[in-house]
Protein backbone atom coordinates (compact mmCIF):
# COMPACT_ATOMS: atom_id res chain seq x y z
CA UNK A 1 0.00 0.00 0.00
CA UNK A 2 2.81 2.59 0.66
CA UNK A 3 5.48 1.52 -1.95
CA UNK A 4 4.65 4.74 -3.62
CA UNK A 5 4.73 6.92 -0.47
CA UNK A 6 6.71 10.09 -0.70
CA UNK A 7 10.32 9.82 1.38
CA UNK A 8 8.61 11.19 4.91
CA UNK A 9 8.01 7.50 5.65
CA UNK A 10 11.16 6.87 7.50
CA UNK A 11 13.38 3.83 7.44
CA UNK A 12 15.20 5.06 10.80
CA UNK A 13 18.50 4.75 10.45
CA UNK A 14 19.63 6.81 13.99
CA UNK A 15 23.42 6.45 13.66
CA UNK A 16 24.33 2.93 15.94
CA UNK A 17 23.09 0.20 13.45
CA UNK A 18 19.69 -0.25 12.45
CA UNK A 19 17.25 -3.06 14.33
CA UNK A 20 15.90 -5.21 11.21
CA UNK A 21 12.14 -6.10 12.40
CA UNK A 22 10.31 -9.08 10.20
CA UNK A 23 9.75 -7.81 6.79
CA UNK A 24 6.42 -7.66 6.43
CA UNK A 25 6.83 -4.71 9.39
CA UNK A 26 9.21 -2.78 6.57
CA UNK A 27 7.00 -3.18 4.01
CA UNK A 28 5.43 -0.12 5.11
CA UNK A 29 8.41 2.09 5.36
CA UNK A 30 11.27 3.40 3.12
CA UNK A 31 14.60 4.00 3.41
CA UNK A 32 14.93 7.71 4.16
CA UNK A 33 16.53 9.67 7.43
CA UNK A 34 20.03 8.52 8.76
CA UNK A 35 18.45 11.39 11.78
CA UNK A 36 19.58 11.17 15.68
CA UNK A 37 16.67 13.12 16.51
CA UNK A 38 13.70 11.19 17.43
CA UNK A 39 10.05 12.63 18.75
CA UNK A 40 7.90 9.38 20.23
CA UNK A 41 4.93 9.14 22.14
CA UNK A 42 5.22 7.75 25.26
CA UNK A 43 2.05 6.45 27.43
CA UNK A 44 3.41 3.94 29.69
CA UNK A 45 2.07 0.66 27.24
CA UNK A 46 4.37 -1.78 26.19
CA UNK A 47 3.84 -0.81 22.73
CA UNK A 48 5.35 2.83 23.37
CA UNK A 49 7.80 1.24 25.89
CA UNK A 50 9.26 -0.87 22.97
CA UNK A 51 9.58 1.40 20.44
CA UNK A 52 11.48 3.83 23.06
CA UNK A 53 13.67 1.06 23.71
CA UNK A 54 13.82 0.36 19.50
CA UNK A 55 14.84 3.86 19.71
CA UNK A 56 17.74 3.96 21.78
CA UNK A 57 19.40 1.12 20.40
CA UNK A 58 19.69 2.27 17.35
CA UNK A 59 21.29 5.55 18.95
CA UNK A 60 19.04 8.06 18.67
CA UNK A 61 18.62 11.23 20.81
CA UNK A 62 14.96 11.03 22.05
CA UNK A 63 12.33 13.08 22.58
CA UNK A 64 9.37 11.85 24.60
CA UNK A 65 6.35 13.11 24.55
CA UNK A 66 3.46 12.15 27.07
CA UNK A 67 -0.14 13.06 27.79
CA UNK A 68 -2.45 13.14 30.96
CA UNK A 69 -5.64 13.36 29.40
CA UNK A 70 -8.18 12.76 31.81
CA UNK A 71 -7.28 8.43 31.16
CA UNK A 72 -8.75 6.25 34.83
CA UNK A 73 -5.45 4.38 33.82
CA UNK A 74 -3.35 7.50 34.47
CA UNK A 75 -1.14 4.96 36.35
CA UNK A 76 0.61 4.45 32.76
CA UNK A 77 2.59 7.69 33.43
CA UNK A 78 3.92 6.78 36.98
CA UNK A 79 5.44 3.49 35.37
CA UNK A 80 6.67 4.92 32.52
CA UNK A 81 8.20 7.50 34.76
CA UNK A 82 9.82 4.20 36.54
CA UNK A 83 11.21 3.13 33.35
CA UNK A 84 12.29 6.23 32.53
CA UNK A 85 14.67 6.49 35.60
CA UNK A 86 15.90 2.59 35.51
CA UNK A 87 17.22 3.67 31.69
CA UNK A 88 18.91 6.64 33.16
CA UNK A 89 20.90 4.55 35.70
CA UNK A 90 21.59 2.26 32.87
CA UNK A 91 22.66 5.25 31.22
CA UNK A 92 20.50 5.97 28.92
CA UNK A 93 18.59 9.16 29.12
CA UNK A 94 15.49 10.57 27.47
CA UNK A 95 14.68 14.03 27.60
CA UNK A 96 10.48 13.45 28.87
CA UNK A 97 7.45 16.13 28.96
CA UNK A 98 4.34 15.39 29.84
CA UNK A 99 1.55 17.44 28.84
CA UNK A 100 -1.79 18.37 31.32
CA UNK A 101 -4.67 18.25 29.41
CA UNK A 102 -7.17 16.42 31.63
CA UNK A 103 -9.96 18.29 30.98
CA UNK A 104 -10.52 16.35 27.67
CA UNK A 105 -11.40 13.51 30.20
CA UNK A 106 -14.48 15.75 31.05
CA UNK A 107 -15.68 16.79 27.45
CA UNK A 108 -14.94 13.40 25.42
CA UNK A 109 -16.97 10.19 25.92
CA UNK A 110 -15.28 7.15 26.57
CA UNK A 111 -14.88 3.91 28.64
CA UNK A 112 -11.22 5.75 29.08
CA UNK A 113 -12.07 8.38 30.67
CA UNK A 114 -15.88 8.27 31.98
CA UNK A 115 -15.53 7.50 35.74
CA UNK A 116 -19.21 5.94 35.52
CA UNK A 117 -18.93 3.85 32.38
CA UNK A 118 -16.78 0.45 33.11
CA UNK A 119 -14.42 -0.66 30.13
CA UNK A 120 -16.12 -3.32 28.63
CA UNK A 121 -14.62 -7.02 29.15
CA UNK A 122 -13.65 -9.58 26.28
CA UNK A 123 -11.36 -10.05 23.50
CA UNK A 124 -9.61 -7.09 21.69
CA UNK A 125 -11.88 -7.64 18.18
CA UNK A 126 -15.54 -7.51 19.87
CA UNK A 127 -17.56 -4.98 18.94
CA UNK A 128 -18.04 -4.14 22.57
CA UNK A 129 -14.45 -2.29 22.18
CA UNK A 130 -15.35 0.18 20.48
CA UNK A 131 -16.46 2.00 24.29
CA UNK A 132 -12.34 2.35 24.67
CA UNK A 133 -12.22 4.54 21.84
CA UNK A 134 -10.88 8.39 22.86
CA UNK A 135 -12.50 10.11 20.08
CA UNK A 136 -9.98 11.74 17.99
CA UNK A 137 -6.97 10.76 20.56
CA UNK A 138 -4.38 10.05 18.19
CA UNK A 139 -4.77 13.15 16.09
CA UNK A 140 -4.52 15.54 19.05
CA UNK A 141 -1.51 13.71 20.37
CA UNK A 142 -0.14 12.96 16.54
CA UNK A 143 -0.47 17.00 15.73
CA UNK A 144 1.09 17.92 19.43
CA UNK A 145 4.34 15.36 18.81
CA UNK A 146 4.38 16.63 14.89
CA UNK A 147 4.97 20.56 15.93
CA UNK A 148 7.50 19.54 18.68
CA UNK A 149 9.69 17.57 16.01
CA UNK A 150 9.16 20.60 13.55
CA UNK A 151 10.05 22.95 16.31
CA UNK A 152 13.06 20.74 17.11
CA UNK A 153 13.87 20.42 13.26
CA UNK A 154 13.82 23.77 12.56
CA UNK A 155 16.01 25.22 15.94
CA UNK A 156 18.64 22.74 15.10
CA UNK A 157 18.33 22.42 11.75
CA UNK A 158 18.32 18.98 11.80
CA UNK A 159 15.96 15.91 10.31
CA UNK A 160 13.74 14.47 12.78
CA UNK A 161 11.60 11.24 13.08
CA UNK A 162 8.36 11.55 14.43
CA UNK A 163 7.56 7.86 16.18
CA UNK A 164 4.82 5.68 17.44
CA UNK A 165 4.05 2.71 18.42
CA UNK A 166 0.89 1.52 16.65
CA UNK A 167 0.10 -2.03 15.34
CA UNK A 168 -2.29 -4.17 13.08
CA UNK A 169 -3.89 -5.60 16.66
CA UNK A 170 -5.27 -2.00 16.88
CA UNK A 171 -6.73 -1.43 13.88
CA UNK A 172 -10.23 -3.18 13.73
CA UNK A 173 -11.50 -1.22 17.00
CA UNK A 174 -8.94 2.42 16.52
CA UNK A 175 -9.68 3.72 13.18
CA UNK A 176 -7.02 6.18 13.87
CA UNK A 177 -4.51 3.53 13.92
CA UNK A 178 -4.91 2.36 10.69
CA UNK A 179 -2.61 2.96 7.99
CA UNK A 180 -5.56 5.27 5.86
CA UNK A 181 -5.34 7.52 8.93
CA UNK A 182 -1.57 8.56 8.93
CA UNK A 183 -1.03 8.83 5.66
CA UNK A 184 -4.39 11.41 5.40
CA UNK A 185 -2.70 13.21 8.75
CA UNK A 186 0.54 13.63 7.65
CA UNK A 187 -0.50 14.91 3.95
CA UNK A 188 -2.51 17.46 6.35
CA UNK A 189 0.75 17.69 8.22
CA UNK A 190 3.02 18.45 5.50
CA UNK A 191 0.51 21.21 3.73
CA UNK A 192 -0.14 22.95 6.77
CA UNK A 193 3.72 23.80 7.91
CA UNK A 194 6.61 24.88 6.02
CA UNK A 195 9.95 23.29 6.34
CA UNK A 196 7.53 19.61 6.47
CA UNK A 197 10.23 17.59 4.71
CA UNK A 198 12.46 17.68 7.53
CA UNK A 199 10.32 16.04 9.71
CA UNK A 200 9.71 12.24 8.80
CA UNK A 201 6.92 9.79 9.98
CA UNK A 202 8.07 6.29 11.60
CA UNK A 203 5.78 3.91 12.80
CA UNK A 204 7.86 0.15 12.71
CA UNK A 205 5.01 -1.54 14.10
CA UNK A 206 2.41 -0.93 11.70
CA UNK A 207 1.85 -4.30 10.08
CA UNK A 208 3.27 -6.60 13.22
CA UNK A 209 1.11 -7.28 16.08
CA UNK A 210 1.84 -7.63 19.93
CA UNK A 211 4.23 -10.77 19.51
CA UNK A 212 6.16 -9.01 16.87
CA UNK A 213 6.66 -5.74 19.32
CA UNK A 214 7.76 -8.59 22.60
CA UNK A 215 10.54 -9.97 19.93
CA UNK A 216 12.14 -6.45 18.75
CA UNK A 217 11.45 -5.55 22.52
CA UNK A 218 13.92 -8.54 23.64
CA UNK A 219 16.56 -7.30 20.96
CA UNK A 220 16.85 -3.77 21.96
CA UNK A 221 16.92 -5.28 25.84
CA UNK A 222 19.69 -7.03 24.70
CA UNK A 223 21.74 -4.53 22.68
CA UNK A 224 21.13 -2.10 25.66
CA UNK A 225 22.48 -4.34 28.28
CA UNK A 226 18.64 -4.22 29.94
CA UNK A 227 17.07 -6.39 31.87
CA UNK A 228 13.88 -7.56 30.40
CA UNK A 229 11.37 -8.61 33.09
CA UNK A 230 12.17 -4.60 34.74
CA UNK A 231 11.37 -2.95 31.40
CA UNK A 232 7.84 -4.71 31.57
CA UNK A 233 7.05 -4.53 35.26
CA UNK A 234 7.55 -1.48 34.88
CA UNK A 235 4.36 -1.40 32.21
CA UNK A 236 1.07 -1.19 31.90
CA UNK A 237 -1.67 -2.52 29.28
CA UNK A 238 -5.16 -2.51 31.23
CA UNK A 239 -7.46 -0.18 30.90
CA UNK A 240 -9.26 -0.72 34.27
CA UNK A 241 -6.48 -1.66 36.76
CA UNK A 242 -7.34 -1.60 40.39
CA UNK A 243 -6.06 0.50 43.15
CA UNK A 244 -2.37 -1.39 43.33
CA UNK A 245 -2.37 -0.80 39.62
CA UNK A 246 -3.35 -4.73 38.99
CA UNK A 247 -4.79 -5.86 35.97
CA UNK A 248 -7.58 -8.57 36.12
CA UNK A 249 -6.67 -9.61 32.46
CA UNK A 250 -9.96 -9.42 31.27
CA UNK A 251 -10.24 -6.38 29.34
CA UNK A 252 -9.69 -6.67 26.30
CA UNK A 253 -5.83 -4.93 25.77
CA UNK A 254 -5.10 -7.07 28.74
CA UNK A 255 -5.96 -10.21 26.79
CA UNK A 256 -3.88 -8.68 23.58
CA UNK A 257 -1.13 -8.43 26.27
CA UNK A 258 -1.27 -11.77 27.87
CA UNK A 259 -1.58 -14.04 24.82
CA UNK A 260 1.45 -12.36 23.76
CA UNK A 261 3.76 -12.83 26.30
CA UNK A 262 2.32 -16.48 26.05
CA UNK A 263 3.35 -16.80 22.21
CA UNK A 264 6.62 -15.49 23.28
CA UNK A 265 7.45 -18.40 25.58
CA UNK A 266 6.96 -16.00 28.98
CA UNK A 267 5.25 -15.25 31.87
CA UNK A 268 4.11 -11.54 32.07
CA UNK A 269 6.08 -9.79 34.92
CA UNK A 270 3.68 -7.04 35.51
CA UNK A 271 1.32 -7.83 38.78
CA UNK A 272 -2.36 -9.40 38.15
CA UNK A 273 -4.95 -9.89 40.67
CA UNK A 274 -4.63 -13.97 39.88
CA UNK A 275 -1.83 -15.90 39.32
CA UNK A 276 -0.04 -15.83 35.65
CA UNK A 277 -1.84 -19.72 34.75
CA UNK A 278 -5.05 -18.63 35.74
CA UNK A 279 -5.10 -14.89 33.37
CA UNK A 280 -3.64 -16.76 31.00
CA UNK A 281 -6.51 -19.78 30.59
CA UNK A 282 -9.07 -17.06 30.65
CA UNK A 283 -7.06 -15.11 27.47
CA UNK A 284 -6.91 -18.17 25.41
CA UNK A 285 -10.42 -19.41 26.14
CA UNK A 286 -11.64 -15.43 25.34
CA UNK A 287 -9.60 -15.95 22.06
CA UNK A 288 -11.26 -19.42 21.49
CA UNK A 289 -14.59 -18.02 22.01
CA UNK A 290 -13.78 -15.11 19.96
CA UNK A 291 -12.82 -17.23 16.92
CA UNK A 292 -16.20 -19.20 16.90
CA UNK A 293 -18.19 -16.00 16.56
Amino acid sequence: MFATMPHRWSHLECGVRFLPLPVDVQVALLPMTHSHHAVVCLSGGMDSTSLLLHLLATGCKVYGLSFDYGQKHKIELQRLEANLKYLKSQGHTVAWDTLDMSQLGGLYYSSLTNSDWAVPQGHYEQDNMKATVVPNRNAIFASIAYGYALSIATRQDTDVDFCLGVHSGDHAIYPDCRPEFYKAIVKAFEVGNWDSEKVHLYLPYLNGDKLTILQDADRSIQELGLDFDTIFRNTITSYQPDSQGRSHGQTGSDVERILAFHQFGRKDPVEYTQPWETVLQSALALEKNAQQQ
